[in-house]
């Protein structure tokens, strides 16, 4: 992934920046939204089978999300040895 950033130019990487932490937002909510979702389900049909689901998806979000953090602390890092930030 190293030489993938580096040879990006300067223009491409803060594109790849600005699309990290806008998917860091998105990731954030639809957990939120998932969670929202469980809750609803659980004090109106009690707990099931199906409740579970959304926790599931966001289980899913959130252990994705781990690549994420790693790939935004490369880029943030290639971004300070460019001057960029």
């Amino acid at each position: 992934m190293k030489k993938e950033l580096t040879e990006l130019n300067n223009e491409e990487l803060l594109k790849k920046h600005k699309e990290l932490k806008n998917g860091k937002i998105i990731n954030a909510a639809i957990v939120g939204f998932t969670i929202g979702i469980f809750c609803y389900s659980a004090l109106n049909n009690g707990f099931g089978l199906f409740t579970f689901f959304p926790l599931l998806i966001a289980y899913l979000i959130i252990k994705n999300s781990k690549n994420d953090k790693i790939l935004m602390a490369e880029v943030e890092k290639e971004l300070r040895t460019r001057g960029l930030e």
